[in-house]
């Protein structure tokens, strides 16, 4: 994991269930003598990711309607570290800090996870958008729980299901950075076979006659988990109508899953004409992932960005990074 994760060390379970005593009930001893919980169970991951929120990063009241997506903090967390890096590449190696560092989330989904990372972390605002409505007001309902937030995270609906950008934002607006986890899948199928290979994974009972059907521990529905054409045809969607906005965000990145899929990205990229691209991997555990990031500002309008977005009020307190 990044270095600067709060879980790069593992789970703390003793820790996390001092600070969420209802995680306790989810603690199992596991045949080598350690604690742990049921990875397969969406109850106890939900809990655990709510523990997280809570000891980490200060959130209170999280929760996520049955059959939206419980995402793994640690791995979102990486990405928020990673993008954070990316930053502090056009910032002399410091990484910009405070809630004038504007970043757009595309998808923020129910559970609303990068902006509460990601503000908890380096104080920045977010603007959060979705195409479900439902999605939207449970996020809300979180900042409800927590006001503190209101001022630095703005929730806001996409209608159109086939835009990323296209028309959502509005006139002046601008942003340092945008993210996105995008639907992995291509099909309702392709998530079925997915969930069936974690069970088994995980030593859960097969589709066999009788027996449990297999479940996603995290949970994740419709928009979230699939679109026609998987994640390859969303990320290059996302390509295209960025060229629509060039100079509008600094820096444009999404999560890539499958590297299969990081030539035809490459290719959409080159075909947008961007000036910069690049792909930032990631691991957490044995999983292999990475970020694709392109910019349409060359080196010098990325100076003028540094110079008027965020050397008015520097953080000598902020951690400063390799380049990336």
């Amino acid at each position: 994991m990044h270095p600067r994760n709060k879980n790069a060390e593992g789970y703390d379970l003793a820790a996390l269930t001092a600070t969420s005593a209802a995680l306790a009930k989810h603690i199992k001893t596991t045949p080598a003598g350690t604690t742990s919980i049921d990875f397969a169970n969406p109850a106890a991951v939900k809990m655990l990711n709510r523990a997280i929120l809570m000891h980490h990063y200060g959130v209170k009241g999280w929760d996520i309607p049955a059959g939206y997506l419980c995402p793994p903090i640690p791995g979102r967390a990486d990405y928020i570290h990673s993008v954070a890096d990316l930053l502090a590449t056009c910032n002399r190696k410091t990484i910009p800090t405070g809630p004038g560092v504007r970043v757009l989330d595309v998808g923020t989904g129910a559970n609303l996870v990068y902006p509460l990372i990601g503000h908890a972390e380096y104080g920045w605002s977010f603007l959060g958008t979705d195409i479900d409505e439902a999605a939207l007001a449970n996020a809300q309902a979180i900042l409800g729980k927590n006001p503190e937030l209101v001022a630095d995270i703005e929730l806001r609906h996409q209608p159109v299901w086939d835009n990323i950008f296209t028309g959502l934002l509005r006139s002046g607006e601008s942003f340092d950075l945008s993210i996105c986890n995008p639907p992995f899948h291509n099909s309702p199928d392709e998530v079925l076979a997915v969930s069936q290979r974690k069970w088994n994974n995980l030593g859960k009972p097969g589709t066999k006659k009788g027996s449990a059907q297999p479940r996603l521990n995290f949970g994740g529905g419709g928009t979230e988990l699939w679109c026609n054409g998987g994640e390859r045809a969303f990320v290059k969607l996302m390509i295209e109508q960025s060229a629509g906005i060039p100079k509008r965000v600094l820096w444009f990145t999404s999560l890539v899953s499958k590297a299969d899929n990081i030539v035809h990205i490459e290719a959409a990229l080159k075909k947008a004409k961007v000036v910069e691209s690049r792909i930032m991997p990631m691991t957490q555990g044995q999983k292999q992932s990475r970020l694709v990031a392109w910019t349409f500002c060359a080196n010098g309008e990325r100076e003028k960005w540094r110079r008027e977005r965020w050397s008015q009020a520097p953080d000598p307190t902020a951690p400063t990074v390799e380049p990336v």
